[in-house]
C-alpha cells in the first residue's frame, strides 16, 4: 500500500484525520461523530462496535474517564479507489485519566474509508495499541 489516487482525495482524508484528532482534543463527540458513516464499525483492542450511535456512545463513555487527552495521526498508506479508500495510520496520544498521572501509547490504525456527498469518512477503524508507557 502507498500513497495512490487523486491529490484531492488524499488531501481530503488527511483533513478527515485532523478533524478526528482535533475533536479528540475538544472532547467535542458531535465533531468526532461527523467523522464516521452511518454504518461504521470501530474495532478497539478486541471490542468490536457497529453502527454510527453505538460507537459515539462508546467514545463518550471511554472519555470521560480522561481529564486531559492528546491525540495526533500521520497516515502511513492511502490507497483510493473510486469513492473507496484504505489506509494505515500511525498514533500517539498522551492522555490522563482522572485523578492519574499522565501516560503515552503509541498505535496503529488500519482504516477504510468512503467518500458520500463529496465527503470522506471513516467506514472502519481498527486500532491496535503497539507500546504505551
Amino acid at each position: 500500500m502507498a500513497f495512490t489516487g487523486p491529490a484531492e482525495d488524499r488531501l481530503a482524508i488527511r483533513e478527515l484525520i485532523d478533524r478526528y484528532n482535533d475533536a479528540i482534543a475538544r472532547f467535542d463527540a458531535e465533531a468526532w461523530g461527523e467523522t464516521w458513516t452511518e454504518d461504521a464499525e470501530w474495532e478497539l483492542m478486541g471490542l468490536a462496535v457497529n453502527g454510527r450511535e453505538s460507537i459515539v456512545g462508546l467514545w463518550q463513555k471511554t472519555m470521560q474517564q480522561f481529564d486531559f487527552v492528546v491525540f495526533r495521526a500521520v497516515p502511513g498508506a492511502i490507497e483510493i479507489s473510486g469513492d473507496e479508500a484504505t489506509g494505515r495510520v500511525w498514533a500517539h496520544e498522551v492522555i490522563q485519566p482522572k485523578g492519574a498521572e499522565l501516560r503515552t501509547m503509541h498505535g496503529r490504525y488500519d482504516d477504510t474509508y468512503a467518500k458520500s456527498g463529496g465527503e470522506w469518512r471513516f467506514r472502519s477503524r481498527r486500532y491496535q495499541v503497539l507500546r504505551e508507557y
